[in-house]
C-alpha cells in the first residue's frame, strides 16, 4: 500500500506538529513516559508505524515489554503509577 507523504501536501500541518513536539520534549515529562503516552495515542489512532518507532524508543529507554503489552488496558493494570495515569488519560481524553 503507497502511503501519502503529508511533507507535500501539508507543510503547515507538519510545522505544527513540529512545534507540539519541541513543547513536548520540554514539559517536563520523563521521555519514557512520553512514549507510553506516544504508544497510547498511536494506538488509539491505528498507527502501525508510529507504534513501531514509539515501542523500539520505548524499549530503549529502558521501559519493561509487559507494561508496553498492557498500555492497551493500563486503566485496570497496577502498572501504572498515579502520575503515569494522569498523563495516559489526559492523552486519551485528548486523542478522542
Amino acid at each position: 500500500m503507497s502511503r501519502l507523504n503529508p511533507r507535500s501536501v501539508a507543510k503547515e500541518g507538519i510545522a505544527a506538529l513540529v512545534n507540539v513536539e519541541t513543547y513536548i520534549k520540554s514539559c517536563g515529562l520523563e521521555h519514557r513516559l512520553l512514549e507510553l503516552v506516544k504508544i497510547r495515542v498511536s494506538q488509539i489512532n491505528g498507527c502501525a508505524n508510529c507504534l513501531h518507532m514509539h515501542t523500539q524508543e520505548a524499549l530503549k529507554s529502558g521501559e519493561r515489554p509487559v507494561r508496553i503489552f498492557l498500555l492497551d488496558a493500563w486503566h485496570e493494570s497496577a502498572l501504572y503509577s498515579p502520575r503515569e495515569r494522569a498523563a495516559l488519560g489526559w492523552a486519551e481524553a485528548l486523542t478522542n
